[in-house]
């Protein structure tokens, strides 16, 4: 009997073969399922390092970036000030010039009242009588002057 219980178990599909093979199987499903665990472990692990070193690209950038920007401040403030500096200087140098063409002007006007003093003074000595006269003329002109207003 036991022997037809054998073939009917084996004929049914429930031999020891059977048993061996879910055996297998349930092996294979736990081998896979480590090896998935251990993908996704090593993918996790890829992942962080591969976010950590986009982290430290994004770091590196930004300090790229800030040294740019504060070298081109440096650079923009440097040449307005050598920029100011030469305005200034061409500034001093054009006043420097009207200072002395206005200077050199005064000079040549108090040289010209000069002259025009010492030739009426000479007019006065050569005609007494021309000077007073001339002199009572401007004084009536300038005595209407200061009654009109």
């Amino acid at each position: 009997m036991d022997q037809v219980r054998s073939e009917g178990s084996k004929a049914a599909g429930f031999g020891a073969s059977s048993r061996e093979h879910g055996a297998s199987i349930a092996d294979t499903a736990n081998r896979g399922k480590e090896g998935i665990a251990a993908a996704a472990k090593d993918a996790s692990k890829a992942g962080e390092a591969d976010v950590g070193a986009l982290r430290d690209d994004i770091n590196n950038l930004k300090e790229t970036v800030t040294n740019f920007i504060s070298r081109a401040t440096s650079d923009a403030a440097k040449s307005a000030r050598e920029l100011s500096s030469n305005v200034a200087g061409q500034v001093n140098t054009i006043a420097g010039d009207v200072a002395q063409k206005g200077a050199s002007a005064a000079s040549a006007a108090t040289d010209q009242a000069k002259t025009f003093a010492g030739e009426l003074e000479n007019m006065a000595r050569r005609n007494p009588l021309g000077a007073i006269a001339g002199a009572v003329i401007i004084g009536i002109l300038i005595g209407r002057v200061g009654r009109r207003d």
